[in-house]
């Protein structure tokens, strides 16, 4: 049964068509790596929460007052209290610690105040082993990455471009669009594919709600990702666009708003082979500025802000 995507503005794409392109152009195997290698970082995630719940056990919260508790100065202490070491000597752990952190030595010390048993000494051991054993196969499945997507390298410095996209987003968003555009007649068709636009649910003439369809979930949800990041950054057209949609529909509505538009911005990146040019964070101000003005003034009077009366000069 041949399936059919439709997108919010009626066009129809017919997936034997598009899986047919991918498995050409050899694109297949590199999605299959990058996939491997998400699944990989998500299990380096789970890991080190699995490693947090083992040292909330323990009455131990490094975590407090350390940000990254898979960080250097952590991790030392970490081996430290695996191995068996003492805990309560301030002088052997300031030497495990960044000279940025010998400010919080007091903190740190009462964070790691704790009973640890035997047998929590050694499942932190396996934690650990388990965590350098994923870093090192994430970092050999980024140099495979960087191996055999050579050839998309110009198009990854292009997207890397866009804010809120970095290196290793844009080598699984080009993996799974490729970087010809041609198979995809216009934007729209390439956002139904992904899952990105709104929906098209409508009867008797009636629409009723804008739910976005099921697409490619992993280039959906790394491109939520990469929207996320760029919603929380200042002076982009993203993060306008984010703080305008969040402010009238939610950030959940505002994040797939980001997204889509991220993805129309990559289609015409590599199909017109043109530079990423940012809108700016005043794109919205500049229409209907007076407009804006008098709606804000009479806002502020609501609220019981008066002008200044500056006075009158013969």
């Amino acid at each position: 049964m041949e399936v059919v995507y439709r997108c919010c503005c009626g066009i129809d794409m017919h997936k034997n068509l598009i899986m047919a392109c991918l498995k050409k152009d050899g694109r297949q195997e590199l999605r299959e790596l990058t996939r491997y290698r998400k699944s990989i970082i998500e299990e380096r995630s789970r890991e080190l929460n699995r490693l947090q719940k083992v040292l909330e056990g323990t009455n131990i919260k490094p975590g407090s007052v350390v940000a990254d508790i898979h960080g250097k100065s952590a991790r030392r202490l970490l081996e430290r209290l695996a191995a068996g070491g003492a805990m309560d000597d301030s002088e052997e752990i300031s030497k495990l610690l960044h000279k940025s952190l010998l400010s919080k030595l007091d903190e740190i010390m009462a964070a790691l105040d704790g009973i640890v048993t035997p047998l929590q000494r050694a499942l932190l051991t396996q934690i650990l082993d388990h965590i350098d054993d994923l870093d090192k196969r994430i970092q050999e499945l980024d140099r495979m990455a960087e191996t055999y997507m050579a050839r998309f390298q110009p198009a990854i410095a292009e997207v890397c471009q866009m804010p809120g996209i970095a290196r290793r987003s844009a080598e699984v968003i080009l993996a799974e669009t490729g970087i010809d555009m041609s198979r995809f007649p216009s934007a729209a068709h390439l956002c139904s594919w992904a899952g990105v636009c709104p929906g098209n649910h409508q009867s008797a003439g009636k629409r009723y709600h804008g739910k976005t369809r099921k697409g490619n979930q992993t280039l959906k949800s790394m491109l939520v990702q990469c929207a996320k990041v760029a919603g929380r950054g200042k002076g982009s057209y993203f993060a306008a666009q984010y703080q305008r949609i969040a402010a009238r529909r939610g950030k959940n509505r505002a994040t797939m708003a980001v997204a889509h538009s991220m993805l129309i911005a990559i289609y015409h990146v590599l199909k017109e082979g043109v530079p990423f040019r940012d809108l700016g964070a005043d794109y919205y101000d500049s229409f209907r500025r007076e407009h804006k003005i008098r709606n804000y003034l009479k806002r502020l009077q609501a609220l019981g802000w008066k002008p200044e009366l500056s006075p009158i000069t013969a």
